[in-house]
């Protein structure tokens, strides 16, 4: 019977470690998106993809943005807000610099 609870205890207990594993991550996705969002608003042009560039360009922004400040301001869900909204500046630049001469025009 203890064998039954501790079993079942253990099986709680990671069922907790999962869910909340999970809910960081979709936090950490939530805020890049945020991060992302508000670099598309600030970049003139759209980034591509929606909210998914959004999201792409929050977490690659917030891994340019650590290499050069480093970790300033407050961090948020495991994301620097500071760096992150500056390299998701960058990425939307750039996004907007390489696709604005690869799409086509039609006449």
């Amino acid at each position: 019977m203890v064998l039954f609870f501790l079993l079942g205890l253990l099986l709680v207990a990671i069922f907790i470690g999962l869910v909340s594993g999970l809910i960081g991550l979709l936090v950490m996705l939530l805020v890049a998106g945020f991060v992302g969002w508000l670099a598309d608003l600030l970049v003139p042009g759209q980034l591509p993809y929606g909210w998914l560039g959004a999201i792409v360009a929050g977490l690659l922004g917030a891994v340019i943005g650590t290499l050069l400040i480093g970790h300033v301001g407050p961090t948020v869900a495991g994301i620097p807000f500071v760096p992150a909204l500056l390299g998701a500046v960058i990425v939307a630049f750039a996004a907007n610099l390489l696709l604005r001469n690869t799409t086509r025009r039609r006449y």
